[in-house]
C-alpha cells in the first residue's frame, strides 16, 4: 500500500468507488439508488452507512491520522489490514459474534461489512438504563473462545507464530495503548485532560509509587507476553446490541498479548457504567436496582469466561502447551486440572491489573467514556469519577490478594458509597 494510491472517501464519491464491486452491488442493488451517510463519531476513522434498494452495509475507512486529534498525529493506513484479519479470525473462532465482512480493499484501507440494525452501542444502553438479554453469556464466551483459540493452547504452533508476527506489526496502534493506558494517566502528559475538581485525587494517584510500579508491571505484561490474539480495545463502545442480540465490533487495536487483557478492559468499562449510574438517575436511588444488574452482568461475564475456557481446555487443548501426552494420556487428568486452575488464577490476576489501569486511563488520559462525560453537573461527575479512580487503584495494586468476583463486587459497592472529594 502507498499513500499516493489512497483517497479518503466521502458520501459523494463512495458509490462510484464501490459500485463496481460485485459483493457489494449484489448486497445493495443498483448503485444509482444508493444513499450514503457519514456517521463516524469515533476517535480514528471514517464510517459510512450505505443504503441500497436491496440492503445496507457499513463502510469503514482508516484515515492517515487520529481523527480525534487531527493530522498532527499521523497513523498508518495498515491498521485496516489488521482489523480485517482480526474480524475473519474472530468469526472463525466464535461464529456469529462479529459483523460479516463483504469486502476489503487494502489500498484504500477500507472494510465493507454487515450493517447491524436495529443495534445500538452498548454504552448508550447502559447510560440509558437498558438491559440486554444474554449479554454476559455472549461476551464471556467471545472472550474465552477467541483468546483460547488464538493461543498455543489450541493453534498449531507455526500458525500461531505466523499470526503473532503479523499482528505484532500493528506497532503504532500498540504504541497508543502502551502510552495512553499504562503511562500517561500517571504524569502530566500533553494530551491528558480530566475534570478539574479531581485534582486532589489525581495528585494522590500520581504520588502513589505502588500504583505506578503496578501500572508498569502491567505495561510490561502487555508489551512482552504475546500469548494470544487480542481484540485490543474491548469495551462497551465496541459492542452493539439489541434487546436480545450482542455483536462485537472494531478490533483495529488487535495485537498479541496476555489472555487477561481483553477481559480486564471489558470489566473495567462495566464498572464505570456501574459507578456512573447516580449521574444518570432521575432521583437519588432511582438506579440502585439497575446498578445491581450491572454487577450481575460483570459476575456472569467472568463465570461464563471461566466455564467456557475450562470447557475448551478439556476438549480443544491441541496446541504445544499442557499437552495431553503429559497428562490425560498417562492417566494424570488431575495434573491437567491443576494446570488449568493455575492458568486461570494467573489470568484472573492479570485481568484485575488491566481492569484497574483501564479505569484510570478512561478518566485521566486522552480518550474518555461517555458514562461520565455525559454527566452535566461537574461536581457530580467528579465525585463519581473519584470513586472509579480509587476502586481502580485497589483492583490493580491488590490484585494478588483479591481471589473472587464476589470480593470485586463488594469493593465496587463500597466505592459506590465513598466520598473522596
Amino acid at each position: 500500500m502507498t499513500q499516493q494510491d489512497y483517497e479518503a472517501l466521502s458520501p459523494d464519491t463512495l458509490a462510484a468507488r464501490l459500485g463496481p464491486v460485485d459483493s457489494i452491488r449484489s448486497h445493495l442493488g443498483d448503485p444509482e439508488k444508493w444513499r450514503v451517510r457519514e456517521v463516524g463519531d469515533g476517535n480514528l476513522n471514517l464510517v459510512f452507512i450505505v443504503d441500497g434498494p436491496e440492503g445496507s452495509v457499513i463502510v469503514k475507512q482508516a484515515l492517515p491520522y487520529v481523527r480525534l486529534v487531527g493530522d498532527s498525529w499521523p497513523l498508518p493506513l495498515k491498521r485496516a489490514f489488521f482489523e480485517y484479519n482480526a474480524l475473519i479470525r474472530q468469526e472463525a473462532r466464535d461464529p456469529g459474534s462479529v459483523p460479516q465482512v463483504f469486502h476489503f480493499d487494502e489500498t484504500q484501507a477500507m472494510i465493507a461489512m454487515e450493517f447491524l440494525q436495529p443495534h445500538v452501542i452498548l454504552r448508550k444502553v447502559l447510560i440509558d438504563g437498558g438491559k440486554v438479554e444474554g449479554l454476559a453469556e455472549v461476551l464471556g464466551k467471545f472472550c474465552a473462545r477467541t483468546l483460547f483459540r488464538g493461543s498455543d493452547l489450541s493453534m498449531p504452533t507455526a500458525d500461531r507464530k505466523a499470526d503473532a508476527a503479523m499482528f505484532l506489526g500493528n506497532v503504532e496502534i500498540c504504541d497508543i495503548t502502551e502510552n495512553l493506558v499504562f503511562s500517561d494517566p500517571y504524569f502530566d502528559a500533553e494530551m491528558n485532560h480530566h475534570t478539574p475538581a479531581l485534582d486532589p485525587v489525581v495528585k494522590i494517584l500520581r504520588d502513589d509509587i505502588d500504583l505506578k510500579v503496578t501500572a508498569q508491571h502491567m505495561k510490561s505484561a502487555f508489551a512482552n507476553n504475546a500469548e494470544t490474539m487480542l481484540h485490543g480495545d474491548l469495551h462497551s463502545g465496541s459492542v452493539m446490541v439489541t434487546d436480545t442480540e450482542t455483536k462485537v465490533i472494531d478490533p483495529e487495536f488487535v495485537t498479541y498479548g496476555p489472555v487477561g487483557f481483553d477481559v480486564g478492559m471489558l470489566i473495567a468499562n462495566f464498572l464505570h457504567a456501574y459507578i456512573s449510574q447516580p449521574g444518570h438517575a432521575s432521583a437519588p436511588g432511582a438506579r440502585d436496582d439497575y446498578q445491581e444488574w450491572i454487577l450481575s452482568v460483570i459476575d456472569d461475564i467472568w463465570s461464563t469466561f471461566e466455564a467456557e475456557f475450562s470447557h475448551l481446555w478439556r476438549t480443544e487443548r491441541n496446541g504445544i502447551l499442557y499437552q495431553a501426552s503429559l497428562f490425560e494420556d498417562q492417566g494424570h487428568a488431575r495434573g491437567s486440572e491443576q494446570a488449568r486452575i493455575e492458568r486461570l488464577t494467573a489470568i484472573w490476576r492479570d485481568m484485575l491489573g488491566f481492569c484497574g489501569i483501564e479505569m484510570h486511563r478512561r478518566i485521566l488520559s486522552l480518550a474518555h467514556n461517555a458514562d461520565f462525560e455525559t454527566i452535566e453537573d461537574e461536581a457530580t461527575r467528579a465525585r463519581l469519577e473519584a470513586r472509579a479512580l480509587m476502586l481502580g487503584r485497589t483492583l490493580a495494586v491488590a490484585r494478588g490478594e483479591i481471589t473472587s468476583m464476589a470480593q470485586v463486587l463488594d469493593l465496587a459497592r463500597q466505592a459506590n458509597k465513598e466520598e473522596y472529594l
